[in-house]
This record gives structure tokens, sequence and C-alpha cells, in this order.
């Protein structure tokens, strides 16, 4: 079952890229660009929700749906 976490992703002075969510409490991840930053919390995500004993079904977490908005990075 697929959910969606909002990520709030930010470059901080070292150069480096903070990804937290309000959607899963703890969730934190760090990466040298954006695409290793976006890697990271899926699994953490998972990992948090089991242990903290939260069910990601409706009401939690919304579900992608047919369809929804992703900001897609490109390198120049």
């Amino acid at each position: 079952m697929e959910r969606i976490v909002r990520l709030h992703i930010e470059k901080l002075p070292g150069g480096v890229y903070l990804a937290i969510s309000d959607d899963v409490p703890g969730l934190v991840a760090q990466g040298r660009t954006v695409t290793e930053t976006l890697e990271i919390p899926r699994d953490v995500a998972r990992r948090l929700l089991e242990e903290q004993g939260i069910d990601p079904r409706p009401g939690t977490l919304p579900e992608p749906g047919d369809a929804f908005d992703y900001p897609l990075v490109v390198a120049a």
C-alpha cells in the first residue's frame, strides 16, 4: 500500500541538503544532492512508521490517487 509523505528539503550552509517531514515524526535525511536526499526518506519513513506503530492507512497519510504533483529536479 502506497502513501504520500510530504518532505521539506532545505539546502544547508555546508552545501548539503536536509529533508524533514511533519507527516512522519523523527524523519530526518541528509544528502550531498537533492537526488540523494530524496532516495533516503522512503526507507526511513517506512521504518519509523512501523516502529512508532503508526498505521499508514487512510486518514493518516493520503494515497497517491490517480494524479498528483511532484517537483522534478533536473541538473543543468
